[in-house]
């Protein structure tokens, strides 16, 4: 069994930007020469989710909308500045598990991975990649 990790960084604009790390994770199965396995994604940030959507300009306002609704940004929080940002990444997932088929990724048809910033501040951030399989 063959297990490589790596890492990469990118920058984000701000709240609720979206970078599509599809490319990336694909880039990274390639390289580790699994044939079939899984990529396990994860971002260590308090304030960054991984989602698996269409890549799609007003899915993505729907979804930051959708967000906005749920959890708004000015509420009645305790926590200062960010409470909004902090909750939003507790409810959904800093990663994602992803089957390796072939050599390659198996998204569905229309589906990346995504990161979405959830912090009110542009960041630098990163995401380990874990691929494991033979």
């Amino acid at each position: 069994m063959k297990i490589l990790n790596e890492s990469f960084t990118f920058s984000t604009r701000g709240e609720i930007d979206f970078i599509d790390l599809s490319s990336r994770v694909e880039e990274i199965v390639r390289k580790s020469g699994v044939k079939n396995g899984l990529a396990h994604v994860f971002a260590p940030h308090a304030t960054g989710i991984l989602i698996l959507t269409e890549n799609e300009s007003a899915l993505l306002n729907d979804i930051k909308n959708a967000l906005e609704r749920l959890i708004p940004k000015r509420g009645s929080y305790q926590h200062p500045s960010n409470a909004h940002s902090h909750i939003r990444s507790a409810l959904l997932c800093p990663d994602r598990t992803l089957p390796i088929v072939d050599g390659n990724v198996a998204f569905g048809t229309w589906q990346s991975l995504l990161f979405v910033e959830t912090d009110v501040y542009p960041r630098k951030r990163t995401v380990i990649v874990q691929v494991i399989g033979e």
